[in-house]
Protein backbone atom coordinates (compact mmCIF):
# COMPACT_ATOMS: atom_id res chain seq x y z
CA UNK A 1 0.00 0.00 0.00
CA UNK A 2 1.34 3.39 -1.10
CA UNK A 3 1.37 6.40 0.91
CA UNK A 4 0.29 9.88 -0.11
CA UNK A 5 1.40 12.85 1.58
CA UNK A 6 0.01 16.00 0.61
CA UNK A 7 1.57 19.51 1.38
CA UNK A 8 -0.42 21.96 3.45
CA UNK A 9 -1.26 25.06 1.31
CA UNK A 10 0.64 26.75 3.84
CA UNK A 11 3.47 24.85 3.74
CA UNK A 12 3.27 24.92 -0.32
CA UNK A 13 3.05 29.11 -0.15
CA UNK A 14 5.85 29.35 2.19
CA UNK A 15 7.78 27.04 -0.17
CA UNK A 16 6.80 29.34 -2.93
CA UNK A 17 8.15 32.71 -1.77
CA UNK A 18 11.08 31.58 -0.14
CA UNK A 19 12.01 30.15 -3.63
CA UNK A 20 10.50 33.62 -4.99
CA UNK A 21 12.68 35.51 -2.58
CA UNK A 22 15.15 33.85 -3.64
CA UNK A 23 15.57 33.85 -7.62
CA UNK A 24 13.40 37.53 -7.86
CA UNK A 25 16.87 39.26 -8.60
CA UNK A 26 17.98 37.11 -11.91
CA UNK A 27 18.77 38.72 -15.11
CA UNK A 28 16.25 39.87 -17.65
CA UNK A 29 14.33 37.25 -19.16
CA UNK A 30 14.57 36.51 -22.68
CA UNK A 31 11.28 34.77 -23.19
CA UNK A 32 8.44 36.96 -23.84
CA UNK A 33 4.99 37.29 -26.39
CA UNK A 34 3.04 34.62 -27.99
CA UNK A 35 3.87 30.49 -27.50
CA UNK A 36 2.04 27.14 -28.13
CA UNK A 37 3.45 24.08 -25.98
CA UNK A 38 2.78 20.74 -24.92
CA UNK A 39 2.83 19.07 -21.66
CA UNK A 40 2.07 16.03 -19.07
CA UNK A 41 0.02 16.26 -16.31
CA UNK A 42 -0.38 13.81 -13.24
CA UNK A 43 -3.42 14.80 -12.01
CA UNK A 44 -4.75 13.82 -8.03
CA UNK A 45 -8.35 14.02 -8.47
CA UNK A 46 -9.29 13.50 -4.56
CA UNK A 47 -6.58 13.64 -2.09
CA UNK A 48 -8.56 12.20 0.22
CA UNK A 49 -8.72 8.43 -1.17
CA UNK A 50 -5.47 6.47 -1.58
CA UNK A 51 -5.20 5.79 -4.86
CA UNK A 52 -2.23 6.72 -8.36
CA UNK A 53 -2.24 9.35 -9.76
CA UNK A 54 -3.18 9.61 -13.67
CA UNK A 55 -1.11 10.69 -16.69
CA UNK A 56 -3.33 13.29 -18.78
CA UNK A 57 -1.23 14.55 -22.25
CA UNK A 58 -1.93 17.98 -23.54
CA UNK A 59 -0.97 21.26 -24.15
CA UNK A 60 -0.69 25.18 -23.49
CA UNK A 61 -1.28 28.29 -24.75
CA UNK A 62 0.70 31.50 -23.27
CA UNK A 63 0.84 35.08 -24.02
CA UNK A 64 3.70 36.38 -21.66
CA UNK A 65 5.39 39.47 -20.80
CA UNK A 66 8.16 40.73 -18.25
CA UNK A 67 6.17 40.39 -14.93
CA UNK A 68 2.63 38.69 -15.92
CA UNK A 69 0.67 36.29 -18.13
CA UNK A 70 -2.02 34.21 -19.27
CA UNK A 71 -1.98 30.59 -20.09
CA UNK A 72 -5.03 28.50 -21.51
CA UNK A 73 -4.71 24.45 -21.09
CA UNK A 74 -6.50 21.27 -21.87
CA UNK A 75 -5.40 18.33 -20.97
CA UNK A 76 -6.85 14.49 -21.83
CA UNK A 77 -7.11 11.24 -20.37
CA UNK A 78 -8.81 8.13 -21.29
CA UNK A 79 -9.07 4.75 -20.21
CA UNK A 80 -11.24 1.54 -21.08
CA UNK A 81 -12.79 -0.36 -18.26
CA UNK A 82 -13.49 -3.81 -20.45
CA UNK A 83 -14.56 -5.75 -17.42
CA UNK A 84 -17.08 -3.02 -16.74
CA UNK A 85 -17.73 -2.18 -20.49
CA UNK A 86 -17.27 1.32 -20.20
CA UNK A 87 -14.86 3.88 -21.53
CA UNK A 88 -13.71 6.97 -19.60
CA UNK A 89 -12.66 10.34 -20.63
CA UNK A 90 -11.39 13.56 -18.56
CA UNK A 91 -10.52 16.35 -20.43
CA UNK A 92 -9.85 19.11 -18.12
CA UNK A 93 -9.41 23.07 -19.59
CA UNK A 94 -7.67 25.80 -17.10
CA UNK A 95 -7.14 29.68 -17.33
CA UNK A 96 -4.42 30.73 -15.36
CA UNK A 97 -2.74 34.16 -14.99
CA UNK A 98 0.53 33.53 -14.23
CA UNK A 99 2.78 36.79 -12.14
CA UNK A 100 6.42 35.98 -12.84
CA UNK A 101 8.36 36.58 -9.82
CA UNK A 102 12.01 37.65 -11.59
CA UNK A 103 13.25 37.82 -14.99
CA UNK A 104 16.11 35.64 -15.82
CA UNK A 105 16.92 32.26 -17.52
CA UNK A 106 15.25 31.05 -14.46
CA UNK A 107 11.96 32.84 -13.76
CA UNK A 108 9.85 31.27 -10.69
CA UNK A 109 5.80 32.33 -10.91
CA UNK A 110 2.48 31.83 -9.16
CA UNK A 111 -0.60 30.62 -10.87
CA UNK A 112 -4.19 30.77 -10.23
CA UNK A 113 -7.54 31.38 -12.22
CA UNK A 114 -10.76 28.91 -13.07
CA UNK A 115 -11.31 25.12 -14.62
CA UNK A 116 -14.05 23.48 -16.51
CA UNK A 117 -13.42 19.42 -15.21
CA UNK A 118 -15.92 17.39 -18.36
CA UNK A 119 -15.44 14.01 -17.91
CA UNK A 120 -17.43 11.23 -20.19
CA UNK A 121 -18.55 8.11 -19.14
CA UNK A 122 -19.44 5.78 -22.61
CA UNK A 123 -20.25 2.42 -23.19
CA UNK A 124 -17.78 0.65 -25.10
CA UNK A 125 -20.53 -1.79 -27.39
CA UNK A 126 -22.97 0.85 -27.87
CA UNK A 127 -21.25 3.40 -30.08
CA UNK A 128 -24.31 5.17 -30.91
CA UNK A 129 -24.95 6.41 -27.42
CA UNK A 130 -23.45 9.37 -26.75
CA UNK A 131 -23.03 8.43 -23.02
CA UNK A 132 -22.89 11.15 -19.35
CA UNK A 133 -20.97 14.12 -19.40
CA UNK A 134 -20.32 16.27 -16.64
CA UNK A 135 -18.84 19.27 -16.31
CA UNK A 136 -17.16 20.75 -12.95
CA UNK A 137 -16.52 24.30 -12.51
CA UNK A 138 -13.44 25.13 -9.98
CA UNK A 139 -10.84 27.54 -8.97
CA UNK A 140 -7.32 26.24 -9.04
CA UNK A 141 -3.93 27.66 -8.22
CA UNK A 142 -0.36 27.03 -7.32
CA UNK A 143 3.29 27.83 -8.54
CA UNK A 144 5.83 26.74 -10.55
CA UNK A 145 9.58 26.92 -12.49
CA UNK A 146 10.34 28.29 -15.69
CA UNK A 147 13.62 27.66 -17.30
CA UNK A 148 14.53 29.34 -20.57
CA UNK A 149 17.45 27.97 -22.73
CA UNK A 150 17.20 30.00 -25.39
CA UNK A 151 15.22 33.24 -26.56
CA UNK A 152 12.31 30.94 -28.60
CA UNK A 153 12.02 28.01 -25.81
CA UNK A 154 10.97 27.89 -22.27
CA UNK A 155 10.74 24.70 -20.06
CA UNK A 156 8.32 24.95 -17.06
CA UNK A 157 7.11 22.79 -14.12
CA UNK A 158 4.54 23.46 -11.66
CA UNK A 159 2.17 22.31 -8.62
CA UNK A 160 -1.22 23.08 -9.12
CA UNK A 161 -4.34 23.11 -6.17
CA UNK A 162 -7.26 22.31 -7.94
CA UNK A 163 -11.00 22.67 -6.72
CA UNK A 164 -10.19 25.50 -4.16
CA UNK A 165 -12.64 25.77 -1.10
CA UNK A 166 -13.35 28.92 -0.28
CA UNK A 167 -15.79 28.83 2.43
CA UNK A 168 -12.87 29.10 5.01
CA UNK A 169 -11.89 26.17 7.91
CA UNK A 170 -15.63 24.85 9.48
CA UNK A 171 -13.52 23.60 12.39
CA UNK A 172 -13.60 26.50 15.43
CA UNK A 173 -10.10 24.57 16.84
CA UNK A 174 -8.15 26.28 13.64
CA UNK A 175 -5.66 28.89 13.98
CA UNK A 176 -6.29 32.42 12.17
CA UNK A 177 -3.82 31.99 9.22
CA UNK A 178 -5.22 28.38 8.08
CA UNK A 179 -8.94 29.93 8.06
CA UNK A 180 -7.49 32.48 5.54
CA UNK A 181 -5.83 29.53 3.12
CA UNK A 182 -8.68 27.97 1.10
CA UNK A 183 -9.11 23.72 1.18
CA UNK A 184 -8.66 21.92 -1.57
CA UNK A 185 -10.12 19.14 -3.16
CA UNK A 186 -7.24 17.72 -5.53
CA UNK A 187 -4.02 18.32 -6.84
CA UNK A 188 -1.92 18.14 -10.35
CA UNK A 189 1.76 18.39 -11.16
CA UNK A 190 2.17 19.50 -15.20
CA UNK A 191 5.65 19.50 -16.94
CA UNK A 192 5.88 21.00 -20.37
CA UNK A 193 7.71 22.81 -22.97
CA UNK A 194 6.62 26.45 -24.97
CA UNK A 195 7.78 27.45 -27.83
CA UNK A 196 7.31 31.19 -27.99
CA UNK A 197 7.41 33.55 -31.49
Amino acid sequence: MAIVRTLSPRQVLVMLLTVGGLLASASPSVAQGFGIGGRMAWVHSDVNVDVDSLRFVGGQIRLISQRAGIEISLDHYSESLEALNLKTSETPIQASLLLRLGHGRVAPFLLGGPGWYRRTIKLLDDTSNPGVTTTEFGWHAGGGLEILPSRHIGIHGDYRFTFLDFNGGDDNDEGFIDKLIPGHRGSMWTLGATFYF
